[in-house]
């Protein structure tokens, strides 16, 4: 795939959103990941009620660890009116995403898609995948994909609504939840029109 995050730096992409106003779509910064982390803990803190309370501990932490680490090809931030209010990272494959090499995605992966609760309805989470799957398209890559579970029921319909598709063979369990697998074939795809 080459060199993505090199071919992505320093671009900027906008978004058409809501109420005529256009999410601000950059790489983050290391002076980012702060926000990222208050952007992604309150995105996520609607499933803090869904899950037994360890599992929510561990849920935080790995989102932590993950603003933290570099195995990702890029950390996509989104602002409206200045302010970080979303994000989404990008993987190069299913074994720097999740370490799941077995799964055999050797193309651009997201994960920790994230909009905070008084930014949603905006067009947010759409510039997000919108922008991933432009750069993954510009990397030479001809899927994107992502996975999720029964839990993010809003967030499946947003995808199903965007083009993706399942990809059953690439599904897995953690404990007694099914990790649903979703692809999106960039040849053609309205997301991109």
């Amino acid at each position: 795939m080459g060199n993505i995050e090199a071919e992505f730096n320093g671009r900027q992409h906008t978004t058409e959103g809501a109420k005529g106003r256009e999410p601000f779509i950059r790489e983050a910064t290391p002076e980012d990941f702060h926000v990222l982390e208050a952007v992604l803990l309150d995105a996520y803190s609607q499933y803090e009620q869904e899950l037994p309370d360890d599992v929510w501990i561990a849920y935080k932490a790995s989102i932590v660890e993950a603003i933290e680490q570099s195995s990702t090809v890029a950390k996509l931030v989104a602002e409206l009116d200045g302010e970080v209010v979303g994000s989404v990272f990008v993987y190069a494959s299913s074994e720097t995403a999740y370490g799941r090499p077995e799964l055999g995605i050797h193309s651009p992966v997201i994960r920790l898609l994230g909009v905070t609760s008084k930014a949603r309805g905006r067009g947010v989470a759409t510039a997000l995948i919108r922008a991933s799957a432009q750069f993954a398209r510009e990397s030479g890559a001809h899927t994107l994909h992502l996975h999720t579970s029964d839990m993010m029921g809003e967030a499946i319909r947003l995808y199903e609504r965007l083009g993706f598709e399942r990809a059953y063979d690439k599904e897995f369990t953690t404990g007694q939840a099914l990790v649903k697998s979703y692809c999106l074939q960039l040849a053609n795809t309205p997301l991109l029109q």
